[in-house]
């Protein structure tokens, strides 16, 4: 599993364009704002808290309108050529992804059937095939699927 950690926030938060990087102790904050459309987004990023018995990597994500939450974090891609970084949690074949993007906006994609990666994406409708394609992204930090026929 990938670690957050100061350097790793920071790495991300200069992808991403951010206007400020906090570390709280506890956690990172990540600030990014979009002058033009006036937006601004929070990304706190918490390497390890106590996620019900267990503990886990958690991103948490707040805007003008939202709040999201992407618990246990298994890892992340980032893409200084699009400026987003796609965290990624895996469990039991289903992936959620919550990607953040440079001008202070972010999709978020739960429980996604990991099957969807490797498919053909144009045999999908349009509404199902985004989750696939942003998803496919993570394809290279994942272990390796334990139902994938290695034949």
């Amino acid at each position: 599993m990938m670690e957050l950690n100061a350097e790793t926030v920071k790495k991300l938060a200069d992808i991403l364009g951010a206007n400020s990087v906090h570390d709280d102790g506890d956690h990172f904050r990540v600030r990014l704002v979009q002058e033009s459309d006036k937006r601004v987004l929070l990304l706190e990023l918490y390497p390890a808290d106590a996620l019900g018995k267990n503990t886990g990597a958690m991103a948490v994500v707040y805007t003008g309108n939202s709040h999201l939450q992407l618990h246990n974090i298994t890892g992340w891609v980032e893409s200084a050529e699009l400026a987003e970084v796609t965290f990624v949690s895996e469990s039991g074949g289903k992936l959620s992804g919550l990607v953040v993007e440079s001008g202070a906006s972010c999709s978020l994609y739960a429980h996604v059937d990991r099957s969807l990666l490797k498919g053909d994406f144009t045999n999908l409708g349009v509404e199902v095939m985004l989750s696939g394609v942003a998803l496919s992204l993570t394809e290279e930090i994942l272990e390796d699927d334990p139902e994938e026929d290695p034949s």
